[in-house]
């Protein structure tokens, strides 16, 4: 024991908060379930794989070690507890769908490890000093790092969220119309459908839902008695009990609480005590459809015997609770050289470089998952097991860098479904904070956007740039190819909602086009509406048209696939799409400004402006939309509220611009910001310097609360000098270089999504690796047999 007892003064207990990391290696995917189980220094309580111990060692003076191995043991299928039936739309969280194999127990075996000579002692232990046992002790029942902060994470988010509260609830209007409703026999009033029926209550009406993407659900008449009537509180027949019901506000557009719901219903005779639930609530309708034959079969390969691959690049990554978006992008960008040589190749280097906490360490984090995914440690063919013994899952868990790249975000922090695409921009950011000063893998996606507009009176021309990370193409339901035959099954599927039943998926027929049909809308000319032209100093119409002005090294397509129907409903069209594996988009290189063309004159004087309620974009913004299409739908209705921006909205999602940043009528990217007295005040009172408190203000037009979330998000971006005065860094092709070459791509890989909005469902992602294409879902891995690319989101191209 003199070798613990010459390091007893680094021996520390875990009982001020501090985090405790025993579940992983903060630099590898070792774990106790690794063939050394993971060592935890008993100093700083951070896990590490046997090949990071030394370097720990050397590099903090600690020698003192907690070895944890973990091994898997059978439970015979007799004692194993029955398999519970998803009741929410997620996947690895309470209630989702089933990830984890009940079949097994865990046994542990622990001991203390003393550096430089690997002196191993038996643990528990009565001879070690109290100290060390009490540490010990700590380490073991300590609830692991990663958890804590997934528990605070969710603290907010939709697990442990209440519906809230319908604004209608208190005092809701019911007509005395003398209506009781009767315990059984419900039928839609104006159809015949038994299923699916909502109670008004505010006039007793029985109506069915709306229809589901597969044909299923309802017909829509409660929708529309609802437009006719504007009651707006339903509740949906059969899920009514003791303890409530599925209540929806058709005004507020979302699903709601009713804490009044016992006296509303009993307003038409209805006892709530007396019920009991005999329909599917719309989570379990939402969990049975996403179950069905179909998408989600096609896009998994569910028919096909498919052959597992293993080894360096083709890696499972674990489902953490709808981490599937994260899943498929990071297997994608890891494929491309820049991100493999900044990240994958230097963990050593990075290791040795990181003074801070490697969990909190973001090129740390990235540079093990690199390693993770690419070195073919984790991923090795199963052997056969002796005994009892259960051999762990092959692929990695990326708990450290979900937790890292989500932290702060209202949305990549929680377990809801994601948008790939979004995420894909989020990571982008993320990784050019990172890199500032450094090689930006990034740079191989970036690439510089032509906008040419041209004042339809004048004739005269303007020519703005910006960079982009993504090249997001419309989906032209004009340029759809199977038009009759599409018609054709939509009439089928009437008739057979009409008569109460479902289409087979196997029937379905999808709309069909190519994906140079996207590419043509996408490079089509646009109409802008209320242009304001600096030549004629009014408001006209204008043209725009969109060009590349250069091509990058991996261009990511994104279909727009998610739009909304006319009862705003938002909803995935079900297209099958033609994609080639070369493509040439040669013809979308912009020339700029061309012999013979003018350009508008600058704005000498701003014409009279309407501030944005910046309460009426959030709400547009919940719903899905562009938070710049938002901001100008709420300035081109002149604030006249939530309606009359939606309109606009439905109207002009398809423009061209629509995403673009709004310009002011009269405001020139050059003009001198001025910032706002009482906001710069407010914001330097929190602690900020004048300069810091204006580069906020800056960014966020002067919105004190934008403002302040902006200063706390970009504080690595505080101190750097702003931008020089009259200077417009989208339209200087100087300040930053593009990448460049030909337009011709060849297809590397493809992300497909499966359900029926971006908030449900399940990514999946293929990769052309090694001369075959492979599938990778989550943590499985295999060779692909029938890569469903007709029907994919995000397709990532490489330069020819």
């Amino acid at each position: 024991m003199d070798v613990i007892q010459q390091n007893i003064g680094k021996i520390k207990c875990p009982l001020g908060g501090e985090k405790v990391y025993k579940d992983e290696c903060a630099y590898s995917f070792d774990n106790p379930e690794s063939e050394n189980g993971l060592y935890i220094c008993m100093n700083t309580f951070l896990g590490l794989g046997k090949s990071h111990v030394e370097r720990h060692w050397k590099k903090t003076g600690n020698q003192v070690y907690l070895n944890l191995k973990r091994r898997r043991i059978e439970i015979p299928k007799d004692d194993q507890p029955p398999e519970k039936k998803p009741t929410k739309m997620a996947i690895g969280v309470e209630g989702g769908f089933h990830v984890d194999d009940k079949s097994y127990r865990f046994e542990e075996e622990t001991s203390i490890v003393v550096l430089p000579n690997w002196t191993v002692i038996p643990f528990p232990n009565t001879e070690l000093p109290d100290l060390v046992q009490l540490s010990a002790a700590t380490i073991l029942t300590a609830e692991d790092a990663w958890k804590m902060e997934e528990a605070a994470a969710m603290a907010c988010t939709w697990e442990g969220e209440k519906l809230r509260v319908s604004k209608h609830a208190d005092n809701l209007k019911q007509l005395d119309n003398g209506k009781k409703i009767p315990p059984k026999g419900w039928k839609c009033e104006r159809c015949d459908l038994t299923t699916n029926l909502w109670l008004n209550l505010t006039d007793g009406s029985i109506l069915c839902g709306r229809k589901f993407f597969d044909g299923s659900g309802g017909n829509n008449h409660a929708v529309e008695a609802y437009e006719q009537t504007r009651f707006p509180l339903a509740v949906k027949l059969g899920t009514i009990t003791a303890a409530g019901g599925d209540v929806y506000s058709y005004d507020e557009d979302e699903m709601v609480e009713d804490p009044h719901l016992a006296k509303h219903l009993a307003h038409f005779g209805i006892n709530i005590a007396a019920l009991k639930k005999t329909d599917k609530s719309m989570v379990e309708l939402e969990i049975d459809l996403n179950q069905k034959i179909g998408e989600w079969d096609v896009i998994q390969e569910s028919g096909s015997k498919l052959q597992p691959l293993y080894g360096p690049g083709f890696t499972g990554m674990r489902n953490l609770g709808n981490s599937c978006y994260m899943n498929s992008v990071m297997q994608v960008v890891f494929t491309i050289p820049d991100f493999q040589n900044k990240y994958s190749n230097k963990v050593e280097e990075i290791f040795n470089n990181c003074n801070n906490n490697p969990p909190d360490n973001f090129n740390v984090q990235m540079a093990k998952l690199g390693h993770g995914l690419l070195s073919g440690d984790y991923s090795k063919p199963p052997i056969e097991q002796q005994d009892s013994y259960i051999q762990p899952p092959t692929g990695i868990r990326p708990q450290m860098f979900k937790s890292l790249i989500g932290r702060g975000h209202p949305e990549f922090a929680s377990k809801r479904q994601q948008d790939a695409q979004e995420y894909f921009l989020h990571l982008i950011s993320t990784i050019e904070k990172s890199s500032r000063g450094q090689a930006n893998p990034t740079d191989c996606f970036r690439f510089e956007v032509e906008e040419r507009t041209e004042c339809c009176q004048s004739k005269k021309v303007q020519y703005k740039r910006r960079e982009d990370y993504c090249l997001s193409l419309p989906v032209p339901l004009e340029a759809v190819t199977n038009k009759e035959e599409a018609a054709a099954y939509e009439e089928k599927k009437k008739e057979l909602q009409a008569s109460g039943k479902t289409v087979d998926p196997k029937d379905i027929v999808r709309r069909k086009l190519s994906l140079n049909a996207c590419i043509e809308s996408f490079a089509s000319p646009g109409f802008v509406e209320d242009f304001y032209s600096s030549a004629i100093q009014a408001k006209t119409t204008a043209q725009l048209q969109t060009r590349l002005a250069s091509f990058p090294d991996y261009l990511l397509v994104h279909l727009q696939k998610f739009t909304v129907d006319e009862t705003w409903t938002p909803l995935k069209l079900d297209m099958s799409v033609d994609v080639p594996d070369v493509i040439d988009i040669s013809h979308l290189r912009g020339k700029g400004l061309q012999t013979g063309e003018e350009e508008l004159p600058e704005v000498q004087a701003a014409p009279p402006q309407v501030n944005i309620d910046e309460s009426v974009v959030n709400q547009l913004v919940e719903m899905g939309f562009d938070r710049e299409g938002c901001r100008k739908a709420v300035y081109n209705t002149q604030n006249q509220g939530v309606e009359a921006a939606m309109n606009w909205v439905m109207e002009h999602m398809g423009d061209p611009d629509f995403t673009v940043p709004l310009q002011l009528p009269g405001s020139t990217s050059n003009k001198t910001f001025v910032p706002n007295d009482e906001a710069l005040t407010m914001i330097m009172a929190m602690g900020f310097t004048r300069d810091q408190s204006i580069k906020a203000l800056k960014a966020t037009d002067n919105n004190i609360e934008r403002a302040a979330n902006w200063i706390f998000s970009h504080a690595d971006e505080l101190d750097e000098p702003m931008e020089t005065e009259n200077t417009d860094s989208t339209s200087n092709p100087q300040q930053k270089k593009f990448r460049d070459g030909n337009g011709k791509y060849q297809l590397v890989a493809f992300i497909s999504h499966m359900g029926t909005s971006t908030s449900v469902g399940h990514y999946v992602c293929h990769i052309y690796k090694d001369g075959q294409w492979a599938i990778f879902n989550d943590e499985k891995v295999a060779k692909s047999e029938k890569p469903p690319r007709d029907l994919a989101y995000l397709y990532l191209y490489k330069r020819i």
